[in-house]
């Protein structure tokens, strides 16, 4: 019972696997992968209390690692809702994709359970390498070939981040002598405050900031978002996240909660990511550029609650990107539908929808608000909870710094909101919305307004959930109610 979702997943992978290697399978694809998804959702609901451990200790299933598979078992419903039929896609290699996203997805469920440097490594890679794949199948047109230009570019930045963060971790193991991580923690903290030691916590980040396109590990993700297809755009910039977050929650608990050094380097890069992602986001005209640039800037927003170094500050962390993640899919599916035959969709091609269609008009003016921070949305208060847990750790001058880029943020989003409820559409024809796309925008809606006006339950879920990776004791309610 305690592998039952990662069996689920595995076995969605090799049966997709088999309908690939016929002709002309499409809707089998897409059936088998979405039959996956709910039943690992299903598994996930069934284990979520499970514990165990695999491999020598270096797997372990808990709480912390059940929930976020519980949340990936969703996100690949709601992706897969998302891509639709794939008009973007080669007919040829439709299938594939499909195979694809199933092996990312099974990378990214073993990931959040690796307790040991290997298999971390090992999930990470499953995860990736999918996703550059899925990157380069765009359908080429005359004159473009970009998408191959973002994979190459995706690829090579990978490589090399992934290759500064295994030197990282030889250092780590250097230090310490084991690769598990539970075993690393406590042997870690005589030298923690030491330059070595340091500097392997920084230089295995690395490969985590990349992830999360943290400055400066950005420069992929506006190009990879122009050159994907809108579909695999949306997955890009929302599941790996999570994952991401997941793996930092490991790496950053090494720190002592008095290790001012791995605070103040957080607390920089959360800084530079947020101004630089702000600022360049406004000059934006294409829409997933826009969101790539905004994406840089959040990925700071959530390297706040890491700046605590404590559990408040984790859950805070893990409860924003949960968020992001609905905020971001919301937008993707509006760009999914606007697009004319799959083509990247400029902010002006957004005018008008609210007569074009309602429904995408309203899914889109609450995703924007919700990226925003305006309440009473998810983004609020996820914003809300890591600048409160940074201020009760007298972080003043880091929650004064991303009030201001929330301010910023305000403007690029409401010209959005613009284009979409207040130009007229001109010759644009409306938009007809299929049966899986209007569960979609409303499940997405639902979500984001669901977790922003009632953030109890999940935080205190997180945070309970936290407790499992840190070693320590969940944060009282009150302390919660507080932060809310």
């Amino acid at each position: 019972m305690a592998f039952l979702p990662e069996m689920v997943l595995l076995a969605g992978a090799l049966a997709l696997f088999l309908v690939t290697l016929g002709e002309g399978r499409v809707r089998q694809a897409r059936t088998v992968a979405l039959i996956s998804s709910v039943a690992a959702i299903i598994a996930c609901i069934l284990s979520l209390w499970e514990n165990a451990t695999l491999f020598s200790g270096a797997y372990r299933v808990d709480q912390f690692s059940q929930v976020l598979k519980l949340v990936f078992g969703c996100g690949f419903t709601l992706v897969l809702l998302l891509i639709g039929n794939l008009d973007d896609i080669r007919d040829d290699i439709r299938p594939e994709y499909f195979f694809f996203l199933a092996l990312s997805m099974v990378g990214l469920t073993m990931l959040v359970s690796c307790v040991d440097i290997i298999t971390l490594v090992v999930s990470l890679e499953v995860s990736a390498f999918p996703l550059y794949f899925l990157v380069a199948m765009r359908r080429e047109r005359k004159g473009q070939k970009s998408q191959m230009e973002s994979a190459i570019k995706y690829i090579m930045f990978g490589v090399a981040a992934n290759g500064v963060m295994f030197f990282g971790m030889s250092y780590l193991f250097g230090l310490t002598g084991t690769t598990s991580l539970t075993e690393m923690m406590p042997r870690l903290q005589p030298v923690i405050h030491s330059p070595l030691a340091i500097a392997g916590l920084g230089l295995t980040f690395c490969g985590i900031y990349y992830k999360l396109a943290v400055f400066p590990f950005h420069f992929w993700t506006p190009d990879v978002y122009q050159g994907a297809s809108n579909e695999t755009a949306g997955l890009v910039a929302s599941l790996p996240k999570i994952g991401a977050i997941a793996v930092l929650v490991r790496f950053v608990s090494l720190a002592s909660p008095d290790n001012h050094t791995v605070a103040i380097m957080l607390a920089i890069l959360a800084t530079a990511s947020m101004f630089y992602g702000n600022l360049i986001a406004l000059v934006q005209k294409d829409f997933k550029r826009l969101l790539g640039f905004s994406g840089i800037a959040h990925a700071g927003y959530a390297l706040i609650g890491f700046v605590t170094l404590d559990q408040m500050g984790y859950a805070a962390a893990l409860y924003y990107i949960i968020g992001y993640f609905l905020m971001v899919l919301a937008c993707f599916i509006v760009i999914c539908k606007v697009s004319r035959d799959g083509t990247n969709v400029s902010i002006d091609e957004l005018a008008g929808l609210h007569r074009r269609s309602p429904l995408l008009a309203l899914t889109l003016v609450v995703g924007v608000f919700a990226l925003a921070g305006i309440p009473p949305f998810v983004g609020f208060m996820g914003k809300l909870s890591l600048l409160s847990a940074a201020l009760s750790k007298g972080h003043l001058c880091l929650v004064i710094i991303a009030m201001i880029n929330a301010a910023i943020a305000v403007y690029y989003y409401l010209c959005v909101v613009r284009e979409a409820c207040f130009r007229d559409p001109g010759d644009r024809l409306p938009i007809r919305l299929d049966w899986p796309t209007r569960v979609l925008c409303v499940l997405l809606i639902g979500g984001i307004l669901a977790l922003g006006v009632f953030p109890g339950r999940v935080l205190d879920t997180l945070s309970t959930s936290v407790a499992c990776v840190t070693g320590g004791q969940a944060p009282a309610a009150s302390a919660v109610a507080d932060a809310r």
